[in-house]
C-alpha cells in the first residue's frame, strides 16, 4: 500500500467531515445543538448538483449549495431560537426535510454526471514552491481547492472565535447567554447569524461530495457523514483546529476497506465498512467516560428566553 497516496485519499475522504464538523462547531458556540448536520448535507449535496447541472458553473453551484443550507439552517434557527422548540427534535426533524428533499430532487437526477467544465475545474491544482517540500508538499499542496478551503476556513475559525471581539462574544452567548444580554450583547442576532453561517458551511460538505467526490448523482450520497460530523465536534473538543485531525482521521477509516482489499487482505467489505461508525460509537462512549461536555458551552442545548433572566 502507497502510504503517501492512502493519506492524499484520507484528506479527500474527510474533507466533507470537515466542513460537516466546522459548520456544527460554529452552531453549537452560539448554544444550539443541531442535529440536522445530515440533512443541512443533503442539501447542499443536491442543491449543489442541481444547480450544476443547469448551470455548468462550479462557483454557481458551490453558491446555491450554500444557500441550500443556510435556508435549512434559517428554519431550524427560526424554531429553536424564536419559537423555542426542543433543539433535539427539531434537528432529527431537519435531518428527515433533507432526507425527504435530496430524496424527492434526485428522483430526476439519478445517474446523471456533472458536465466535464465542472469536474476539471474541481482537478488537483499543486500549489507553487508549497507542493515541492518533501512529502507534506505533495500531500497537503497538490490536492482540489475544496480541500485548500477546508484548510482555510478551519483557521479562519478558530483565529475567529479566539481572537476577535465577535467570536468572544458568540462564546459568551454559548456559555451564558443571561450574561451576555446583560452586557448588550444581541443574543438573537448573534445566535441567528452562526447557525445560519454554520448550516451554510455544513452543507457545502455535501456539496463536496456530489461535486467533486462522486460526480454523479446518488441517493442518500452523505451515508450517515453527517452524523459522524457531529460525534466529531465532541471528538475535536469545539476545537476547528482539532477538527481537521478528526476529519481526516475519519477519512482514512471511510477509505481503508478499499486499501486493504487491494492488498489482499481478506475481510467482508461490509465489516470493513462499519468501522467509521463503530469507532463513532466508541468517540461518544469515551467521551462520557472522560467527561469531555466540560468542554462544550454550558447553555448547549438550552432555550433562551429574555424574560427569565
Amino acid at each position: 500500500m502507497d502510504n503517501l497516496a492512502f493519506l492524499r485519499a484520507a484528506i479527500q475522504a474527510g474533507t466533507p467531515l470537515l466542513f460537516a464538523t466546522l459548520g456544527e462547531v460554529l452552531t453549537e458556540k452560539s448554544g444550539n445543538l443541531n442535529l440536522g448536520v445530515e440533512g443541512l448535507m443533503l442539501l447542499g449535496a443536491v442543491g449543489g448538483f442541481a444547480a450544476g447541472l443547469a448551470t455548468e458553473s462550479a462557483l454557481i453551484a458551490i453558491i446555491v449549495a450554500a444557500l441550500a443550507g443556510a435556508l435549512g439552517a434559517f428554519l431550524y434557527a427560526v424554531l429553536t431560537v424564536t419559537l423555542q422548540t426542543n433543539q433535539v427534535v427539531t434537528g432529527l426533524a431537519l435531518t428527515i426535510f433533507g432526507t425527504g428533499v435530496s430524496g424527492y430532487a434526485g428522483r430526476f437526477m439519478m445517474g446523471d454526471t456533472l458536465p466535464r467544465t465542472i469536474r476539471n475545474t474541481f482537478v488537483a491544482r499543486p500549489i507553487p514552491l508549497l507542493s515541492q517540500i518533501p512529502f507534506i508538499g505533495d500531500l497537503l499542496f497538490n490536492q482540489n481547492i475544496f480541500v485548500y478551503g477546508g484548510l482555510v476556513l478551519a483557521v479562519i475559525m478558530g483565529l475567529y472565535l479566539s481572537r476577535t471581539k465577535q467570536g468572544l462574544n458568540l462564546r459568551t452567548v454559548g456559555e451564558n447567554p443571561s450574561a451576555a444580554d446583560a452586557s448588550g450583547i444581541p443574543v438573537t442576532r448573534y445566535k441567528y447569524i452562526h447557525i445560519i453561517v454554520g448550516g451554510a458551511i455544513s452543507a457545502l460538505g455535501g456539496a463536496y461530495l456530489s461535486l467533486v467526490y462522486v460526480p454523479t448523482w446518488q441517493e442518500n450520497i452523505t451515508a450517515g457523514r453527517g452524523w459522524i460530523a457531529v460525534a466529531l465536534v465532541i471528538f475535536s473538543m469545539w476545537s476547528p483546529y482539532k477538527a481537521i485531525f478528526g476529519a481526516y482521521l475519519f477519512g482514512g477509516l471511510d477509505i481503508i476497506g478499499f486499501r486493504l482489499q487491494q492488498t489482499g487482505f481478506a475481510m467482508s467489505q461490509h465489516i470493513i465498512g462499519m468501522f467509521p461508525y463503530l469507532i463513532t460509537i466508541v468517540v461518544l462512549v469515551l467521551s462520557s467516560i472522560l467527561k469531555r461536555k466540560q468542554y462544550a458551552p454550558n447553555s448547549l442545548g438550552e432555550s433562551y428566553f429574555r424574560e427569565d433572566r
